[in-house]
């Protein structure tokens, strides 16, 4: 049995706590939180014990989940890594791509196994590519959410965008080339709607825009790629592979032949298949567990969250050469 240690029991840290509750092999001995009302609340539905100070709790535990707003990412995680505990880190990874280096860095050093919370990469409507050749040309992402004042302390970058950042480096097997994009403040004082265009070396290219001031939601990205097109709707949980092969699919939901202007006789195949119903942050915390329990590399890595993170910020960077140019 590991004992865990909870930083952060805000409203995604409550989530976190109602999954943790469900792993076997796991104890949660507390949790951390200065603010009072998430604290009171916590002691009060779930019967944890509050600790007062960090060192405390870190010095009772094996493993630590920070769910803590990404300002203190690095402040938590840095004494928790020394002390020899494994992490579970929600994204972004940390605030500044100089703190990111440097946990990397101490996570090297002291032998931990390290997760980053891509939620996404657990979406069962992503995991069920898993058993397709995937090789995108181009990627499209729309991510649209209805404005909810908690996540404005960062920007819709970091908040929103940052989740397809990850799912494309991650389908992509290419180092990024170039970066362009542009954002807007419409009700807070950082960008609440953006659009970033990524190009790669292999010629791929991610057109991505987000936004938390839509008037309903949306998480949709499609994927182009030679002979295919595959969509994946990450909200409503349903994927569509629609392929032109010279055989029919054999897990095809249908298919149609055609010839090509050369007279060679085509298949266009359409696939919806099946997805499960899978809770994708019960799934992240217990495969974070297994690959303590197994000493097998954790899905996304303290590399992979640093590398979304670096992407992320040079995106900020672009969108505020963007909007220097437009106060000349």
């Amino acid at each position: 049995m590991m004992n865990l240690g909870i930083f952060g029991v805000g409203h995604l840290g409550k989530i976190h706590i109602q999954q943790w509750l469900k792993i076997q092999d796991v104890n949660i001995m507390g949790f951390y939180d200065p603010d009072d009302k998430n604290a009171q609340e916590v002691e009060k539905l779930y019967n944890l014990k509050r600790y007062s100070a960090v060192e405390d709790l870190l010095n009772d535990v094996e493993l630590i989940d920070i769910v803590s707003p990404t300002s203190t990412h690095y402040q938590l995680a840095k004494p928790a890594i020394k002390a020899g505990k494994h992490l579970f880190i929600e994204k972004p990874f940390a605030n500044t791509i100089e703190e990111g280096k440097e946990l990397i860095k101490l996570i090297k050093e002291a032998g931990v196994k390290c997760q980053v919370g891509h939620v996404e990469r657990y979406n069962p409507a992503f995991t069920v590519l898993s058993q397709y050749s995937i090789s995108p040309l181009f990627i499209e992402a729309h991510r649209l959410a209805q404005f909810d004042p908690r996540g404005t302390d960062v920007s819709v970058i970091l908040d929103l965008m940052i989740h397809d950042i990850d799912i494309v480096l991650s389908l992509v097997n290419s180092e990024v080339k170039n970066i362009s994009a542009s954002g807007v403040s419409v009700v807070s004082n950082t960008a609440d709607i953006a659009n970033a265009r990524i190009e790669f070396d292999n010629g791929c290219v991610a057109n991505l825009t987000s936004s938390r001031i839509s008037l309903k939601k949306m998480r949709k990205a499609r994927l182009f790629q030679r002979d295919a097109y595959i969509g994946i709707d990450f909200l409503d949980k349903k994927t569509e592979i629609i392929k032109i092969d010279s055989t029919a699919q054999p897990n095809a939901s249908m298919s149609l032949p055609i010839k090509t202007n050369e007279g060679e006789q085509r298949i266009i195949s359409v696939d919806m298949p099946k997805i499960p119903t899978t809770n994708a942050i019960f799934d992240e915390l217990s495969d974070f567990v297994n690959a303590i329990k197994h000493n097998k590399p954790t899905l996304v890595s303290e590399i992979d969250g640093y590398l979304a993170m670096e992407v992320a910020h040079q995106i900020l960077h672009k969108m505020k050469m963007m909007e220097q140019l437009h106060t000349i």
